[in-house]
């Protein structure tokens, strides 16, 4: 494994560390326990958002925290759930009297966790659940998972709840942002864990893993590598038998890349799919490129698309000021 390491127990920290001294203007990083706030003051009464997973999918969450997004992200380890103390400690940290709502992806660790702290936390507060991967039926045992659909809720809810939405509003619309919002992804290679120090999986170079999770787990089928085009009609095609957007629905179309994957290759996929929508009538009104929801090294891309109405595309398009997602400011 050739990777820019010292030594893999310190790699978390290492890593959070240098990202809060790179963004001290947007985040402030809390160590024992880990969790990233921001660095402005909190205005009273507002719902305060958290979120968090494992690391290694970065920017998700912490470069998601800042005004217009997340009050606080809770960092785990390399591809594991943060512990019930982080989100406990980042929950009381934010809250300003408005109530917590916890934006929380479908894998057990994470659902679980999240369960935990706010069984201890004593305020008002609210969970979504976001699983947006339809490479599992609606009807599988554990539910879809969670995956680069989760920044178009961050976004969304962060927006609203900047704006002084109340909980109650936050939450309903988390869960209307999340029942429209489907994606899939695909990988041409597997990912190397820095604590496992060898790919999760092995693949040939003529085959390619459909609907691969964030975490290094293999896809729904391996099938043999094709042309651009043929991948893109795959992924579409799913998303479309999902969601069924009808003619003139205006739509959120967001092409993510798994960490290894180049922007050139990135925009053709976009073309692509922008071609697929398109010919079916659906307006793509929304756009975006680019590495934000990772799998550490992985090369592959997931196709994310969102069904806007009035009410979202406001939400989408307010102020946001993070890191690594920033307009309007």
């Amino acid at each position: 494994m050739k990777k820019f390491i010292n030594q893999i127990n310190s790699l978390l920290d290492d890593s959070l560390t240098g990202f809060a001294k790179a963004h001290a203007d947007i985040i402030r990083l809390n160590k024992q326990p880990y969790f990233i706030t921001r660095s402005q003051p909190k205005t009273a009464g507002k719902v305060a958002l958290i979120s968090g997973g494992g690391s290694g999918h970065e920017p998700l969450h912490i470069g998601f925290v800042g005004a217009g997004m997340l009050d606080a992200a809770c960092p785990g380890q390399v591809f594991t759930s943060p512990t019930p103390d982080q989100m406990l400690a980042a929950a009381q940290a934010v809250e300003q009297g408005g109530g917590v709502l916890f934006i929380v992806k479908n894998y057990a660790g994470d659902v679980m966790n999240f369960e935990i702290a706010a069984e201890m936390l004593d305020c008002l507060q609210a969970t979504v659940l976001v699983d947006d991967d339809v490479s599992f039926p609606k009807t599988h045992s554990t539910g879809r998972r969670g995956v680069a659909g989760t920044l178009i809720v961050e976004k969304i809810l962060g927006a609203a709840a900047e704006q002084g939405a109340d909980l109650a509003y936050c939450q309903a619309l988390g869960e209307k942002v999340s029942r429209a919002t489907a994606s899939l992804g695909v990988a041409l290679t597997s990912c190397t864990v820095p604590a496992l120090g060898k790919p999760t999986f092995t693949i040939d170079d003529t085959e390619m893993e459909m609907g691969v999770g964030i975490h290094g787990e293999r896809g729904r089928a391996t099938v043999s590598l094709s042309h651009a085009t043929d991948i893109v009609e795959q992924l579409c095609h799913a998303i479309e038998e999902d969601l069924q957007p009808q003619k003139n629905q205006s739509v959120l179309l967001h092409i993510n890349g798994f960490g290894a994957t180049p922007l050139m290759e990135l925009y053709l996929i976009y073309e692509l799919a922008a071609q697929y929508w398109q010919q079916r009538g659906i307006h793509i009104v929304r756009s975006l490129v680019g590495n934000y929801t990772t799998s550490l090294d992985m090369a592959g891309c997931s196709i994310t698309l969102t069904l806007l109405d009035d009410e979202l595309l406001r939400w989408w398009d307010a102020p946001v000021h993070t890191s690594h997602l920033r307009w309007g400011c």
